[in-house]
């Protein structure tokens, strides 16, 4: 059984940083692309940053330059960077990756249970 974990959410003030962590445990075979969403109060959740399949990255036009993406491929863990915070970024941050546990087997898509930052004075 595949499971995403997230850790590192929070509160924090304007201006600050964060890094959310996803660890994806469990019997792993794969991972393709694999990202951050999240969902603020009263609206839809949205990409803020991926690695795609084809190795490149993705970010919303909302956290260029603040926020960066990274990963360590030999632990199945990425993380989110989150510099000069604002409270528009106040939302719960979900990690998603494709994922397969067999070579026999296509990827499926995997979401993490959800991290609350918050960003506020």
């Amino acid at each position: 059984q595949v499971q995403l974990v997230e850790s590192g959410g929070g509160l924090v003030q304007p201006g600050g940083s964060l890094r959310l962590s996803c660890a994806a445990t469990g019997s792993i075979f794969s991972i393709g692309a694999m990202g951050w969403y999240r969902r603020a109060p009263g609206k839809l959740r949205e990409l803020v940053a991926a690695f795609t399949g084809s190795n490149s990255t993705n970010y919303a036009d909302s956290v260029k330059g603040r926020f960066t993406i990274s990963r360590d491929k030999n632990k199945n863990i990425w993380y989110l960077q989150m510099n000069s915070l604002k409270p528009e970024d106040t939302a719960v941050y979900y990690c998603d990756a494709d994922v397969s546990d067999s070579p026999h087997r296509l990827r499926m898509r995997y979401w993490g249970q959800g991290t609350q930052v918050t960003v506020s004075s």
